[in-house]
């Protein structure tokens, strides 16, 4: 495979067949990891019967919820065990709009890790958020930018392209935050190991469907985790 999207799924019953269907008509060939943390609502199974006959279409299960960044991580494992040479991480609601992902394989021919960024050119181009969760997440990368020097406007997005030279520059089992703080760190990280990062515009609409696995804990690690990155940074241990 060249170019495999990774998607986390937990209860997305009512994206993820559709989600398949969109990736795989895509007019650029790409191959789709669903890891799942064994959702209740039956997502893997509609995953293992797209399976049947579509090659293109591969499933981690997982006992119990493990959270985002574990499961990017078991992705990221799968993918370079693979050899793919462009992963994807993408959410499987439909918040980020996979026509997208040929401009993501445009930029980066000349990137390793290319972000797409709600926050460009000093647009906001986030549909259906209330005004409190689009402050937070404004503000959030911006105290992010400041802290740790991170240049990117959008640090905590999740619709992302890595080159697999970045993903072997990055010590993954060293990669322990989940949610906003995973995002933050694997570009960090990427950033300090001297990889080039690209930022192309998206426009992210709120989910149509399920319920979201956003948390008060979510938030706080990642608020955390931009002083320990500044100061791993300060003293030349970021691994």
């Amino acid at each position: 495979m060249e170019t495999l999207v990774i998607i986390p799924t937990y209860n997305e019953c009512e994206n993820i067949g559709e989600m398949l269907s969109r990736l795989l008509e895509l007019p650029c060939r790409v191959d789709v990891l669903v890891v799942d943390d064994g959702s209740p609502d039956g997502t893997a199974g509609i995953v293992r019967e797209r399976m049947q006959g579509e090659p293109r279409v591969h499933l981690i299960e997982r006992p119990r919820k493990l959270g985002l960044g574990s499961a990017y991580r078991d992705g990221f494992r799968y993918a370079l065990e693979h050899g793919a040479e462009y992963v994807f991480e993408m959410d499987a609601d439909f918040s980020h709009d996979p026509a997208v992902i040929p401009r993501f394989l445009e930029a980066a021919a000349d990137a390793d890790l290319v972000l797409g960024s709600r926050y460009l050119g000093g647009k906001v181009t986030v549909v259906n958020w209330p005004l409190d969760r689009l402050i937070l997440s404004y503000s959030a990368n911006l105290y992010t930018r400041i802290v740790t020097g991170l240049p990117v406007h959008d640090a905590t997005g999740g619709f992302k392209c890595f080159r697999r030279r970045a993903l072997e520059a990055v010590r993954l089992d060293l990669v322990r935050s989940d949610g906003y703080g995973f995002q933050i760190e694997m570009s960090f990280k990427c950033w300090k190991r001297g990889m080039r990062i690209r930022e192309i515009p998206i426009v992210f609409t709120d989910r149509r469907a399920g319920v979201s696995k956003m948390s008060r804990h979510i938030v706080w690690e990642a608020a955390g985790l931009v002083w320990r990155l500044r100061f791993l940074s300060l003293f030349g241990r970021v691994e």
